[in-house]
């Protein structure tokens, strides 16, 4: 990561991790943080699959996950490996022929427990056929089922039963000299997923997804996802993450990258600052950033832009934006431009101005950005 010396208190140092590969991302090290969702589609439906995962990847996914839940399924993961954007994960559970298929058909990673596929035969044959065919594995720890003995041991789910079964599946898959994986300890309780993180990170260089299982509705759902994941995030512990909403998977991304953003971990998009508004606002603040988020969805360049109702916040918020806009008084207000003022512009016409000058402002970044390569 780029050290902050100017201002040392927004620096995150990431925690040390392995790096692995699913499909051509690179997860761990020193690659950026993915962000995953995963299909609500029923998988053999391979036209709805498709659209749902192309929605993702045009939102920002880097890896979408998709059910495998029967040999239908597993077959059909071919026909949306060919045709996906982004690298596909299969969820597998329990039955090991779904993994050998999964990864027959192109899977990029299998998610599964090692140790809840049956015999030791059965988990050599899944780790063969992921050798042979280049697929990375997740372990996927969840409280909500964890092994019997485990439960019996510790009474309840909690961070060192969670941490206890992770570690047991990493060493099935070291056992068979398997080494690419990753590997998350999920809960929907955020004190228990933060602990079992925190827990896992000093036991292994495994890189990390995180994750708040059922995490709930959008609204709840983001809330919880962004204490969680944000504070494991900010102590360096993290290498992949999905936001699990129940919600289009659409969002699930879009609160993921706001999540990275907000701690300047990722970069994509326009990062819009704006005031919540109040009596002192010469426009309507709320439909005009409504709109622009909408508008400007389109943007995939990072850069940022301000929005303050009045003059109390707005002219020290455009300092620091690429574009701004204060309102000010006489159904008007000052745009600003590379953090300075640079004309009036009227509240009627304002949006479409808005729109056109972040678009200019991205296209002067990008090819800034391709004359620098």
């Amino acid at each position: 990561m780029a050290i902050n010396h100017v201002r040392p208190w927004r620096n995150i140092y990431r925690r040390a991790s392995r790096q692995i590969s699913v499909g051509p991302v690179r997860i761990g090290g020193d690659a950026p943080i993915s962000v995953q969702t995963m299909t609500n589609t029923i998988t053999t439906d391979v036209a709805a699959t498709l659209a749902q995962v192309q929605a993702a990847a045009e939102a920002g996914a880097d890896i979408v996950r998709i059910s495998t839940p029967d040999q239908a399924s597993a077959r059909a993961l071919k026909e949306i490996v060919a045709e996906s954007p982004v690298p596909i994960v299969a969820d597998i559970h329990f039955h090991y022929r779904r993994a050998i298929e999964a990864a027959e058909s192109g899977a990029a990673c299998l998610r599964i427990n090692p140790g809840n596929i049956g015999d030791a035969g059965r988990v050599r044959e899944v780790i063969a056929a992921a050798r042979d065919h280049g697929c990375s594995i997740r372990i996927g720890v969840n409280a909500g089922s964890l092994e019997k003995h485990l439960l019996e041991k510790y009474g309840e789910p909690c961070p060192d039963a969670m941490v206890e079964s992770g570690l047991g599946h990493i060493r099935i898959l070291q056992d068979h000299d398997f080494h690419e994986f990753k590997i998350s300890v999920k809960a929907s309780d955020v004190f228990m997923a933060a602990a079992a993180y925190q827990q896992l990170a000093e036991q292994t260089d495994a890189p990390i997804h995180l994750g708040i299982t059922e995490a709930g509705g959008l609204t709840s759902g983001t809330v919880k996802s962004a204490i969680g994941l944000g504070n494991l995030l900010w102590m360096g512990i993290g290498d992949t993450l999905r936001v699990s909403l129940s919600a289009d998977p659409v969002e699930e991304v879009k609160v993921g990258f706001e999540i990275l953003k907000s701690l300047g971990l990722r970069h994509r998009g326009v990062n819009i600052i704006s005031c919540p508004s109040c009596a002192r606002q010469g426009f309507d603040v709320i439909a005009t950033v409504e709109a622009l988020e909408e508008r400007l969805a389109h943007i995939h360049t990072p850069m940022s832009l301000s929005i303050i109702g009045c003059v109390v916040n707005g002219p020290g918020e455009a300092l620091m934006t690429d574009v701004g806009f204060t309102g000010g008084g006489a159904g008007s207000g000052m745009v600003y431009l590379a953090g300075r003022q640079s004309h009036k512009m009227s509240n009627a016409q304002m949006i479409d101005h808005i729109v056109e000058q972040v678009e200019r402002r991205a296209a002067e970044i990008e090819a800034a950005d391709k004359a620098a390569e």
